[in-house]
């Protein structure tokens, strides 16, 4: 990335902003970023990044340009209109950190070709803090080349970094992932509460199972600092965006004439919750909701 001379980075939510902190501190390139909020770049100004006037501006600026957006209907926003596919330009490259739609994906990417520019999914997992500390997983759907001309930026906000095949791979598998979380965390969520009403401590149970074969990144994430403690915050990762995280699995899983019935039955309860008012809560308040019933 030598003649990489300016990152771009739109969305400065609760994972953009450190992610993109972390490229200004660690990449030794010029970052400019663009957000609707101005809080969060007066931050990133405040530690080194410049500020665009608007999505236009970010993009004529950039050599690689992050995205880091709530859902495929955000990227979407930002790709039409006076946006990515308007002002893009021959070896641009676009990099999408969100979780989103693999035929839109695969369709932008398609699009951008056409144009000399190119487009890399690389969905991010694991938490809050993992961003803060530049720790995250990477899943990456790009070919080679791409592959091997932006991982180093990835490298500044990721500890792991996999390359998952061509372009639409890196969502195929961080929505399957997604898919999985889900469905240990409504276990756990069943468990939590079926132990509740028979006299045994959901501390105690959940420790109890992490050292046995019920162990899992979930069960001592999700489950002992959200499900034990009853901590379901907002601007953490919602209800709401599980459930269309959910929605690709489900659609990716109906154009390959699968049926997957633990999902559908996920997709359920994320919509209970969400229709008992916890729609931008922490999505791990879904045991909430089986408690009380």
């Amino acid at each position: 990335m030598t003649d990489t001379k300016t990152l771009g980075f739109i969305g400065l939510g609760v994972m953009g902003e450190p992610i993109c902190r972390n490229l200004v501190k660690k990449s030794g390139k010029r970052v400019v970023a663009f957000d609707l909020s101005a809080e969060p770049l007066q931050r990133l100004r405040a530690d080194g990044a410049e500020v665009a006037a608007s999505v236009a501006d970010v993009i004529k600026q950039s050599d690689v340009l992050f995205l880091c957006l709530p859902s495929a209907r955000h990227v979407r926003a930002v790709f039409e209109g006076d946006g990515i596919l308007k002002n893009a330009r021959s070896g641009q490259i676009v990099v999408d950190l969100g979780t989103s739609s693999v035929s839109q994906t695969r369709d932008f990417a398609a699009r951008l070709q056409a144009k000399g520019a190119a487009w890399a999914d690389a969905p991010i997992a694991r938490t809050r803090q993992a961003a803060q500390d530049g720790t995250l997983s990477v899943m990456v759907g790009a070919a080679p080349a791409l592959y091997a001309a932006i991982e180093p930026l990835i490298r500044c906000f990721a500890t792991d970094v996999t390359n998952c095949g061509d372009v639409g791979a890196g969502q195929v598998t961080k929505i399957l992932n997604n898919m999985v979380l889900f469905e240990t965390v409504n276990a756990l969520a069943e468990a939590v509460a079926v132990a509740k009403h028979n006299g045994v401590d959901p501390k105690l149970l959940l420790e109890t199972l992490s050292k046995g074969s019920a162990d899992s990144f979930a069960l001592r994430n999700h489950g002992m600092k959200a499900i034990v403690p009853g901590v379901f915050p907002e601007r953490a990762f919602s209800t709401e965006y599980a459930l269309k995280d959910l929605s690709y699995a489900l659609e990716l899983a109906a154009d390959a004439g699968i049926k997957i019935r633990g999902a559908e039955l996920i997709g359920t309860v994320l919509q209970e919750a969400i229709d008992k008012g916890s729609k931008d809560n922490y999505f791990p308040v879904i045991a909430k909701h089986i408690d009380k019933a």
